[in-house]
This record gives C-alpha cells, structure tokens and sequence, in this order.
C-alpha cells in the first residue's frame, strides 16, 4: 500500500491568505490594530446574518466573555455537555461557577428530552430563577455545543432556555456554516439562535487564522461591551484608564488576513467536506459493523468532523483500530475523553450520563480535511477493508 502520511484534519491555505497577510506586514500593521479585524468581523456577521461580531483569540475566550456577558458569577451553575472538548467548559471555572454535566443524545449534541427532566425534576423555578435543589445555585446558562458541524435540537433548547430564563450561549465553535433548512428555524445559523454565539478558528477547524475565535449576538449593547472586555477595559485609551477588569484577547491583524482569505473559500470547503463525507458513505456501505455517523435531517450541515462507529461485532476496538490505520500512516483519533471524567471535573454534578459514554467507547474520526483527494478516500477505505 502507498507510505503517502494521510493527516486527519490540517489547514487548506491556497486561496488569498499569502497575499492579504503580505499587504498587513508591508503596511506593518500586524497586531491588534489594523483594517483587517474589523472588515473579517464585519464578514463574519453577514455570513452568518448576526448582528454584529466581536473577534478574539480562541474559542474559549469568547465563551469566557459570553459567560461574563450573561452575568454569571461564583453563586451559580451552568449546563453544560460532557461529551466535548474541554475548552468548552473550562470557561465555566475561570468564573468559579459550578458546571452542572448533561448527557447527549444520537446527535452527539445536548440532549434536550434530558435538559427538559432535569429542569423539572432536579431544580425549583419561582417564575424568575431556576434553582438547582442539590447545590442551591441560581443555573444562569447553558452551553450547547455543536459536535462535529452537527446541530443540536435548538428548537427545543431554546424554548427550554427561555422558559427557565436561562442565557443560551451556542459553542459553535464546529460548525461554522451549518443552517436549518427546514422549520421553524429554517435559515438560522449555528450560532445565532441563542443569546451569544462563540466560533473557533483554530489550525484543525473549517477555516482557520492560525488561532482565533469569534462572538456573535444579536444584541448590540452586550456586543459592544465584549469589545471592551477583549481589549482590557480601556475607557480612555489615550490616559489608559480602565473601568472593570478586561482581558487581552483581541485578534491581529495578521490572524484577520488569514480569516478573511479563508472565509472567500468557506463555501467551497463545505462542498468538499459533503462529497468525501459522503463518498466515504458509499465506499463504507458494504461493512456491516462499521457506519459513518450522519447529521440532523433539518440542517445543511458544514460536515467538520467525519465520525465513524465501531459496533461491538467490528474485528477490532476502538484503540486497537486507531493503532491500525497508524501502522498504514492513516491518522484517526478518538472522541474526547468525557469531561466530567476529567481530573478536574471528577467531583461535579452529573445528571443521566449514558449514550455520550458509548459514543467514546465507539466513535473514531477519520481524515477529514478539505486538501483530502478522492485518492485518499479510497484508500483510506481500502486500509480499512484489507483487515476485514
């Protein structure tokens, strides 16, 4: 078989990226002043049809200023998924609140129907603040986070979220491009359906400026106020006076030329991520125990992450598997280790954590990048297969 390294997500940089990051190094503008952060900002808003964006640098940042957005303090609790990364949830104990751990469902995504439970039976709501009984804090927020550029039931979450008034924060951090199509959310993006939305535009998302992140909201007072906050509560920048605790989290320039050469080939990116995913799909039909998981039937989803299940009946576990496609230098990972698993988190409060403990005994993710040829598909597919 071929010895050509197949990687399992790296960066697609052959659009405008050398060219817009030339013009901010001959212009010297390279840090955090400079044109370009605030046009990206402003392309980023109208793709998504938010009403304004505030970039920063890194994901987890922006759900730090969100969380700080939302008001939430040390006395309360915030939901929070355990199958995910566990940037997503780090934030949540930068405020030393309390991360309250919820099961997904087949989505990969918050479970709703458990969402739902919990607030009924767990917690006591006196028209104004829900009340977790167990650890007595006020649950001010939610987390949801989008795995993989799949959708979680927003429908259903958001109508939750408000009839507990609780702030939505969506962790959109995968799912840059992924709509309903249908519904009574059709055309609204990831991101834009809670109270604040975070993307990531780190080496291994969709699009990339190296490091990065972004909050969307369509309110615009709150949006200004994470301005403020990202860029270390200046009130007068000439004196350097400073009226609340900031943070320095805003974007470069540098990063900005890159994310704006990267978002003129979004949609096309997303075109390829559907035809590998689903040639993958056709190639992969004939193996009984193995199936690429698919995504919400609702939603155009941007296909991030391909993640294949491993039934209990397949030749080979998990890990034994992963160790496999390595020996043809074919990179796979596992899902993340479940949060609330984490060192960390060991001591935290969990409600019905089950199908998210199956999906990381089963879940491998293959190669995926939008520089993946048809090629390397097939023989991805053919590693595969020459073991059965």
């Amino acid at each position: 078989m071929a010895e050509k390294f197949i990687p399992l997500s790296v960066p697609n940089l052959k659009g405008n990226e050398l060219r817009y990051v030339t013009a901010a190094v001959e212009t010297e503008w390279v840090s955090t002043g400079g044109p370009y952060v605030g046009e990206f900002e402003e392309k980023v808003a109208d793709y998504v049809h938010a009403a304004g964006a505030v970039s920063c640098q890194n994901g987890t940042a922006g759900l730090h200023i969100s969380l700080i957005l939302a008001g939430v303090t040390k006395e309360d609790a915030v939901i929070v998924p355990t199958l995910t990364f566990i940037a997503a949830v780090n934030p949540v104990k930068y405020i030393d609140a309390c991360p309250i751990f919820i099961d997904c469902d087949d989505s990969l995504c918050l479970d709703p129907d458990k969402l739902e439970t919990y607030c009924r039976e767990e917690c006591g709501f006196d028209g104004q603040k829900l009340i977790d009984f167990q650890t007595g804090r006020h649950v001010k927020a939610i987390i949801v986070v989008h795995v993989f550029g799949n959708m979680a039931d927003m429908v259903r979450i958001k109508r939750i979220a408000e009839r507990y008034h609780i702030v939505l924060i969506e962790d959109a951090t995968e799912a840059l491009g992924t709509y309903y199509t249908d519904g009574p959310m059709e055309g609204k993006y990831a991101g834009t359906i809670g109270d604040f939305g975070v993307f990531s535009f780190n080496g291994n998302k969709i699009i990339t400026t190296g490091g990065g992140g972004m909050i969307v909201s369509n309110h615009k007072n709150e949006l200004a106020h994470a301005k403020h906050l990202t860029t270390q509560a200046k009130s007068d920048e000439l004196y350097y006076t400073h009226d609340e605790v900031g943070y320095n989290y805003r974007m470069t320039n540098l990063q900005a030329a890159l994310g704006l050469a990267q978002l003129e080939q979004l949609e096309d990116f997303i075109q390829i991520k559907h035809y590998n995913y689903f040639l993958y799909k056709e190639l992969l039909a004939d193996i009984r125990d193995l199936c690429l998981l698919n995504v919400r039937s609702d939603i155009r989803s941007n296909r991030w992450f391909f993640a294949l299940y491993l039934k209990d009946e397949f030749v080979l576990n998990r890990d034994e598997f992963i160790k496999f496609l390595a020996e043809y230098k074919i990179q796979s990972r596992p899902i993340w280790g479940l949060v609330h698993e984490q060192k960390p988190y060991v001591d935290a409060y969990t409600y019905q954590i089950k199908k998210a403990k199956d999906f990381w005994k089963h879940v491998v993710n293959i190669p995926c990048s939008t520089n993946l040829k048809e090629e390397d598909v097939r023989r991805v597919v053919k590693v595969m297969k020459y073991k059965l």
